[in-house]
């Protein structure tokens, strides 16, 4: 039976009509943990001592359900000196600012201590070292930004007024430092250490290796005038990866972070060969991983991170973005670099997506379990329209929830943005079932369970840029009670902020009708709304809360001797591999779990020497990992 929608605030009533749109909803299938961290933002807090974030800030991004923080400042990290809270602004002369990520961190464990937030080390092998050789750009132009802005002018630079490049470059031994690679990591020491500030390890486990090192030689042309090679570049990557690891076992290192769509194919202008076979830079970087990986034994990957900023700014091109990344039908008109993928170039590869490809490049060589995750910490949109800016960030949170991807931290954040975070992170459940739209390309739904199954939530997507439309939802493998349930719609934003709390917002509630597992919805143009069920029975299989860190299986008995067990409660078998790494993150045992989940696996560890272990246990859902200590 086809219920008609009426939203009871707006006032409005719909008369039946046929439907464009059929979602078909099956709760039993396609079942995945949705990670919190989609739910992320560059730069929210002040790094500036003596300059706090303010409480409103703080209050806002609690209101809105700000779950993950990159907050290493993307090119300015990669001159940063943690040791004298210092750093070289490339994009401002080169100049040395006050920047303090204790200071950050701090304010974040203090106010916000469910929030996990990511920093980065440093591998250009330079860092800011004084303040006092400076471009006076106040006396030049009283600060103003000007197309010269980017001249190397730090270190007695002469300014050139006329283009952007310097008459004079300025001296870069004059304001930076050596910075090798156990520099760089003791910052960790200096956090989690025995004499170090004493901040929380599990709140801060997210470290990028570095920023966008492909164009150092564009970004940070002081230091590096040459771009240097890959090869030279994997092996600072993995000299930083490995102290690392061995000073925090528990971290999760991000990389490589490549600028844009072109670098995800090409590094400079080399070709990368291995053994005469030629990959494009995001293929081989992997390779290079997990050949180094294999020989060490050494975790040197946790999340395959990229950036994107897409240069199309018409309204129907912005919406349609979303596409580029698991969608194999989508002809992407900004596949440039795609076009070089196998070393020549060709016009006709225009079907980008590119997490599809890195998920395919990671299983073939790191093998199958491998629990590497996804992410695009840095993003932008350029459409000034606050409802497309909404629904193209509503399609891409519904994208990455219903694939599996870590992280997502758009850098451009413009209006609509928090109402859409807000809604999904406050009414979004943790689990990711199957969803498919007869009109996918126009109208998405995306859903979600909670833990329990026994709540749901349907997020549908609009992109029609003018019209309405008239969508029937058919749910199965949940079984939804008959009755009313609340609607939450967000659509014709006006040009200013309107979010202001989780009760003080944009979001226009009504209510649906369901009856016998199915509703009709009539959806305005350029909207998203979520609709939250109640179930009364339940054929979605159960799953538990999704695992984090230490705890989240059981390994016994802990302390172990000379044999060690653990199990990890599941209703479905999951293919899994274990492996144990020492203290120093080597790892010294691995094995297959087959169907995890439905009996306990033993191993040996008569060979271990005494001291701290970590069990970890990936698979095509999660990894997770839990201390194992053996007393002998």
């Amino acid at each position: 039976m086809k219920i008609i929608l009426s939203f009871w605030l707006v006032a409005v009533s719909f008369v039946a009509f046929a439907q464009d749109v059929v979602i078909e909803v099956d709760a039993s299938k396609g079942q995945r943990q949705v990670s919190p961290y989609i739910y992320g933002r560059n730069n929210n807090f002040s790094n500036v001592f003596g300059t706090p974030t303010s409480a409103a800030e703080i209050a806002l991004y609690k209101e809105a359900g700000l779950r993950f923080a990159r907050e290493n400042t993307g090119n300015n990290a990669t001159k940063y000196n943690w040791r004298l809270k210092i750093s070289s602004h490339p994009d401002w002369y080169n100049n040395v600012y006050d920047h303090d990520w204790d200071f950050a961190a701090q304010t974040i464990e203090k106010n916000m201590p469910d929030l996990q937030a990511m920093w980065a080390f440093q591998l250009i092998g330079k860092v800011a070292g004084s303040k006092r050789y400076n471009f006076n750009d106040w006396s030049y132009n009283s600060s103003q930004y000007w197309s010269g802005c980017s001249q190397n002018l730090a270190g007695g630079g002469v300014v050139n007024p006329n283009g952007e490049k310097a008459l004079t470059n300025g001296d870069p031994n004059l304001y930076l430092v050596d910075w090798p690679a156990d520099s760089t990591t003791e910052i960790l020491m200096h956090w989690f250490g025995n004499d170090g500030i004493g901040l929380n390890p599990d709140q801060f486990r997210y470290w990028s290796m570095d920023n966008e090192p492909e164009i150092w030689n564009g970004t940070h042309d002081d230091v590096m005038p040459s771009q240097i090679s890959a090869n030279e570049f994997m092996n600072r990557y993995f000299e930083v990866a490995k102290l690392a690891r061995a000073k925090f076992p528990n971290i999760k290192l991000t990389g490589p972070v490549p600028a844009n769509e072109w670098q995800w194919y090409k590094y400079a202008n080399e070709s990368l060969r291995i053994g005469g076979t030629y990959y494009c830079w995001l293929e081989y970087f992997i390779k290079r991983v997990a050949d180094e990986q294999k020989a060490s034994g050494i975790r040197l990957l946790d999340v395959l991170d990229i950036h994107w900023y897409p240069s199309e700014s018409k309204d129907a091109d912005v919406l349609q973005l979303h596409r580029i990344f698991f969608d194999e039908t989508y002809a992407y008109p900004g596949a440039n670099g795609l076009k070089s993928l196998t070393g020549g170039w060709t016009n006709n590869a225009s079907k980008e997506y590119i997490f599809k490809r890195i998920n395919t490049w990671l299983d073939k060589h790191f093998g199958e379990g491998h629990g590497i995750s996804l992410a695009l910490s840095e993003s932008g949109i350029n459409s000034s329209n606050p409802n497309v800016n909404s629904v193209l960030y509503a399609s891409m949170l519904g994208t990455f929830a219903s694939n599996g991807v870590e992280i997502f931290t758009p850098w451009t954040w413009k209006t609509g943005m928090w109402e859409t975070l807000h809604l999904f992170s406050r009414y979004a459940k943790n689990v990711s079932v199957n969803t498919t739209s007869s009109l996918e390309n126009m109208v998405s739904g995306y859903t979600t369970i909670n833990n329990g199954a026994d709540s749901m939530t349907v997020i549908l997507v609009n992109r029609d840029l003018t019209s309405a439309k008239q969508v029937q939802v058919v749910v199965e493998g949940f079984t939804v009670s008959d009755g009313t349930f609340q609607a939450l719609t967000i659509d014709d934003l006006p040009a200013g902020e309107t979010f202001k709390s989780h009760t003080t917002n944009a979001l226009k509630a009504g209510q649906v009708n369901v009856t016998g597992n199915s509703f009709t919805v009539s959806l305005p143009s350029l909207s998203t709304t979520a609709i939250i069920l109640k179930g009364k029975g339940v054929s979605a299989k159960r799953y538990n809360k999704i695992p984090s860190g230490e705890g989240s299986f059981i390994v016994y008995p802990n302390p172990a001797n000379t044999q060690a067990s653990l199990n990890f409660v599941s209703d479905e078998p999951l293919n899994s591999v274990i492996s144990i790494s020492n203290n120093a993150g080597r790892i010294v045992d691995a094995f297959k779990w087959e169907k995890a989940g439905t009996e306990p696996f033993s191993f040996s560890t008569v060979n271990y020497q005494r001291g701290v272990y970590f069990v970890k246990v990936s698979n095509e859902k999660f990894s997770t990992v839990s201390k194992l200590m053996i007393c002998k």
